[in-house]
């Protein structure tokens, strides 16, 4: 596959890679396409706080030669999909690039839009076949016939290929809109999404560190990191606290990502006494303040307890290059600082995170081995004038914090959360026109069971372009006599075996049993179907003496059925032969069997609601349960 085989990825990682597409230009386009989108990205970027690794792109000179990377998400799946949204815009605003995307799970996009996929498309043969191209979803299909230019009959096309074929037919290669509509709903709503996902709180801080944050605010998140994956070892830094000392704290606003406050407040920590860091009593009205100041000041001394002895100068080697002053130029040109004048608070804050932003997703070698934050910390220690009266006098009128109430999910908004869900995957958005037929789920229940299931399960009967079973009795008998042999008669050693071990027949049953075998062989099949009925008959008028038949409901035959009943009444011997039996009405006996399934389940999920919603089916509530519960309540 062109040196592009589907490598073994870490656990919570994700990889994109943009190839130009065929004819577009090749390397010299990506190396355009590589710096242009640099500066594009700078004002989503420069604000986005990761959980563990930026998003980075780096040219890789290979045979299919592409720009890319792969990034560490961690617990945060919103990075994952963060970057979906940005290779999608990639691919819209340079229209000559083709993304591929994955992670360690394989094709999570289509994972994500499993219930839509068509049946051919399956992990054997997915790779290389999924693009973002021109801003849209394509799925390379399997060639249908051997006139085409490749063969894409094989497990999957290799990366020319599939660059060529979407660069001449992209069109008919569209993703399904279902598909897309299941991709694009998971990353809808940014980038507007991205303010939505912090979460700004008071801590408690030594003054280091808030001088620290103003600088770089993503270091937020490996601090985080490091006490949230904090062993006893790396506790022994901060029994004496050499770097951060609590005694200079002060109040402040952090900003985190939900993911990474919800990481640090949950957890349980008492402080060593050597520490110096003490919490007030719970009671305090600012006691989560110290408690988030305590556990992050943690985090900031392990990072610091693990790094190397760095030059006060690194950080100005970095930004003094000619790649920066590019950088800074370009980010200039496109309104990056908004008019700010030069050398202005907001000026300052937008030029940190540009460097920020910059010495992780451009300097940094895709070969090096990730850096330390704790490095860059003492760096910027060492280089920041801090003034803590002024720290002080911000402190005096901080904004208010967010309200982390979305922590806590109370029974009644998970019932919420799922209904709004399963509203959204219904096929009407108006439940109270909603018209429920249940002709149809019993017309969905027999295509169900009619289907036939294979070792990987039952499958649904969605797709109609599907070719009926059929079954030929005459050629499965002859198949089977082939198999057998030719004379079906014949017993095997094992069966002679058998016979000599229980010899229980004897020469007057083997005698009658071939006479009834020529008989069988002369009768006709119009005999033998007849037979066959006769003999359902005689089981019907059988059971129609006892109490199961009324388990069932039959079909109303207006007077017969009157008649019916009456003679029935009379006794169970007077002209019972002569009694019309009432047929079963099957699927008025199976729907009234799901609905009583289905209210058994009392709300939950249970296996009739999930067989029908697979199909499409959705069943309304139980209003006389419902009714029942809220009168019993009160």
């Amino acid at each position: 596959m062109e040196g592009l085989g589907r490598a073994a990825l870490a656990e919570d990682a994700v990889r994109y890679r943009l190839f130009a597409a065929a004819g577009a230009g090749g390397e010299a386009l990506l190396r355009r396409c590589a710096e242009a989108i640099v500066v594009r990205l700078a004002p989503l970027l420069s604000a986005y706080i990761w959980q563990r690794q930026p998003f980075r792109l780096r040219c890789v000179p290979a045979r299919a030669a592409h720009i890319g990377g792969t990034t560490l998400f961690g617990d945060n799946v919103e990075d994952e999909w963060f970057i979906v949204y940005l290779v999608r815009e990639i691919t819209r605003e340079f229209p000559g690039l083709a993304a591929r995307i994955d992670d360690n799970d394989g094709e999570f996009l289509l994972i994500e839009a499993a219930d839509f996929l068509p049946k051919w498309l399956n992990p054997e043969n997915s790779d290389n076949r999924v693009f973002f191209y021109k801003g849209e979803l394509h799925i390379i299909p399997l060639s249908e016939t051997d006139e085409q230019e490749y063969d894409l009959s094989a497990a999957s096309p290799t990366i020319s290929q599939a660059l060529t074929l979407l660069s001449s037919r992209s069109e008919e290669f569209l993703a399904a809109e279902p598909i897309r509509a299941a991709v694009y709903k998971r990353i809808s709503g940014y980038p507007e999404k991205i303010q939505a996902s912090f979460h700004r709180a008071h801590c408690y801080l030594p003054a280091g560190i808030v001088a620290v944050l103003r600088q770089r605010p993503s270091l937020v998140a490996p601090a985080v990191q490091a006490f949230y994956l904090r062993d006893p070892v790396d506790l022994r830094a901060c029994r004496s606290f050499q770097t951060f000392p609590p005694d200079e704290r002060v109040m402040t606003v952090v900003t985190f990502t939900k993911c990474l406050y919800a990481q640090l407040v949950q957890q349980k920590f008492v402080p060593d006494r050597r520490s110096g860091y003490t919490l007030p009593l719970p009671s305090h009205p600012q006691y989560k303040a110290y408690e988030l100041g305590m556990k992050l000041a943690h985090g900031f001394e392990i990072l610091c307890s693990k790094c190397t002895k760095v030059s006060p100068d690194s950080k100005r080697n970095v930004l003094s290059g000619p790649l920066w002053e590019k950088f800074l130029s370009s980010l200039k040109e496109k309104h990056y600082f908004k008019g700010e004048m030069e050398g202005s608070a907001k000026y300052l804050e937008l030029l940190h995170k540009a460097e920020d932003y910059f010495r992780q997703s451009v300097t940094k070698p895709e070969s090096s081995v990730e850096a330390n934050p704790g490095d860059e910390i003492l760096t910027l220690l060492q280089t920041t004038t801090i003034d803590l009266k002024e720290l002080e006098r911000e402190a005096a009128c901080l904004p208010p914090e967010d309200d982390d109430s979305w922590l806590e999910i109370t029974p009644d908004d998970l019932d919420q959360m799922l209904k709004e869900a399963r509203n959204e995957s219904a096929p009407s958005s108006n439940e109270e026109e909603q018209k429920y037929d249940l002709e149809a789920v019993a017309e969905s229940m027999k295509a169900f069971v009619s289907k036939v299931s294979t070792h990987e399960g039952a499958e649904m009967p969605w797709s109609s372009d599907e070719s009926h079973v059929t079954f030929d009795v005459d050629s499965f008998t002859k198949a089977l006599d082939r198999i057998l042999g030719a004379d079906s008669e014949e017993l095997d050693s094992d069966d002679l075996d058998e016979e000599q071990e229980f010899d229980f027949s004897d020469e007057d049953d083997e005698g009658l049993d071939a006479e009834n075998q020529r008989e069988d062989e002369n009768v006709s099949p119009n005999e033998l179907i007849g037979s066959l009925k006769s003999y359902m008959d005689e089981m019907d008028r059988e059971l129609a003496q006892t109490n199961v038949g009324k388990s069932f409901t039959t079909q109303k035959k207006g007077a017969s059925s009157v008649n019916a009943a009456t003679s029935q009444s009379a006794g169970p011997d007077s002209g019972a032969e002569e009694t019309e039996l009432t047929p079963v009405d099957v699927d008025m006996n199976l729907v009234a069997n799901l609905l009583e399934s289905y209210s058994a389940q009392s709300g939950l999920a249970g296996p009739t609601s999930n067989i029908l919603q697979s199909m499409g089916v959705y069943l309304p509530e139980n209003a006389d349960r419902t009714g029942s519960n809220k009168g019993a309540t009160e």
